[in-house]
């Protein structure tokens, strides 16, 4: 042991990939330990170890003092003298008391108390590593799975993926390498307990800012995330950068970004939206791939009324309520999707008059919903053989958007709207004039 002793320490070291001096320390510790036993003492004690040959020798210490007063770790002046003539009042004396046979049983011993000392630092080590790493996407490798958890390796330790925390339709099998979320990092006796998710909406966030550069970088934000994990998700993005296009962003070119998102969560359908400021036109897209014509809000109950096609009723609601879950789920709104039918089966007079009187401007310019218009050098834009305009200087030679509103047409750049004209006059009128039609339905609702 003694010619052995120190190499075999540099040896648990190097395997364990523990740093020498804190195994160095674990096994002095454990000699203290030893000594204290064999002795049946509790005197202040080292030990020391060659690092030549590993021999190792337990000294006591013994404060110097004029007058005894702890029977066990004070010496007297004079007796310390003996051992060392500079010796003064105040220091401390070293006294070798390494027993005759501390050889043998004191190896014995202290081997547990190191592997003890050994598998604490490894834990704090790990608990360590991985505290820096939660809320992180890690490659994992199935273990074991049964009906309560499913054990994932992540290299130096082993993670718990609890029910809760799994995809209902997901089947996982031993040595299939999966992508998880690390949610909690918790101290044990056992050792660090890592909790991860397949099923939390952020690890849906990860995998976007990993796949998709402009929002690493931070040219596109992830806004909001709805999640039915295995069946759908709907992310809604803005961009923090002009002349970006954060929807195109995530899905990359011929959806190549997009589908690697899909394929990692095997085959969980994402819808990729415009987040917007604007809570009626977040709602709107948000129900997507359904196009409503119109959202009323109804900010003291948090209701957002959606008028939809016909013909879209069951894209809007989806399938057994699904779309309109994430929506809501997505704008934190109630939802209530209606077809223009439901409003006049109601009998409500108001409703036909307001809808006839859009009627009769849409029958005049021949179309319904917005169309594109090539802003001209001098501000001005053709609708139907008449100009309007002009428009502000930044929109010169821009493609902005026309829409019909009752006596109204409305001028729209990247959905903000930009100009309001007369179409009998060709008027410009104040931003926030109501047209007429519009109150038509207002009244019918009730609203201020």
């Amino acid at each position: 042991m003694k010619s052995d002793f120190y190499t075999a320490i540099a040896q648990i070291a190097a395997e364990r990939g523990i740093p020498r001096e804190a195994v160095l320390s674990s096994v002095e510790h454990a000699l203290k330990t030893v000594y204290k036993k064999m002795a049946n003492s509790e005197e202040e004690v080292s030990v020391d170890i060659e690092s030549g040959t590993g021999t190792m020798r337990v000294f006591v210490h013994k404060h110097v003092v004029i007058e005894i007063e702890d029977e066990v770790n004070d010496m007297l002046l004079a007796d310390a003298k003996l051992i060392d003539a500079e010796l003064q009042v105040g220091d401390i004396a070293k006294l070798e008391r390494t027993p005759e046979n501390f050889g043998r049983i004191a190896a014995q011993t202290a081997k547990q108390v190191v592997l003890q000392k050994i598998r604490d630092y490894e834990r704090e080590t790990v608990f360590d590593e991985f505290e820096e790493k939660q809320g992180e996407v890690l490659n994992g490798i199935v273990q074991r799975a049964d009906a309560r958890a499913v054990i994932v390796e992540l290299g130096k330790a082993e993670a718990v993926m609890p029910s809760r925390e799994q995809v209902p339709n997901e089947r996982y099998r031993p040595g299939q390498r999966v992508k998880v979320l690390l949610l909690e990092v918790n101290r044990d006796l056992r050792g660090p307990q890592l909790i991860v998710s397949r099923s939390h909406p952020n690890l849906i966030r990860r995998l976007f800012e990993m796949e998709v550069p402009e929002i690493h970088s931070g040219a596109v934000e992830i806004m909001e995330i709805a999640r039915e994990p295995g069946l759908r998700s709907k992310v809604a993005v803005a961009a923090r950068q002009e002349k970006v296009d954060p929807v195109g962003s995530c899905v990359g070119v011929r959806g190549v970004r997009i589908q690697n998102i899909v394929n990692e969560l095997y085959g969980e359908k994402i819808d990729v939206i415009e987040w917007s400021p604007e809570m009626a036109t977040f709602v709107s897209n948000a129900l997507s791939p359904a196009k409503p014509t119109n959202v009323a809000l109804d900010e003291a109950n948090h209701v957002a009324t959606v008028i939809v096609p016909t013909d879209q009723m069951s894209l809007a609601i989806g399938k057994e309520g699904q779309n309109a879950r994430l929506a809501y789920k997505l704008t934190g709104w109630r939802i209530d999707i209606k077809d223009p039918e439901s409003l006049l089966d109601g009998g409500d007079d108001i409703f036909r008059q307001a809808r006839a009187a859009l009627a009769d401007v849409t029958d005049d310019w021949g179309w319904q919903g917005r169309q594109p218009r090539l802003v001209q050098p001098d501000g001005m834009i053709l609708v139907r053989d008449r100009t309007f305009g002009p428009l502000a200087q930044e929109l010169l030679g821009m493609s902005v958007d026309v829409e019909s509103r009752g006596p109204v047409l409305e001028v729209y750049y990247n959905r903000d709207l930009r100009a309001r004209f007369d179409q009998a006059s060709g008027e410009l009128l104040p931003l926030d004039e109501v047209p007429q039609a519009e109150m038509v339905i207002d009244a019918a609702r009730g609203d201020d």
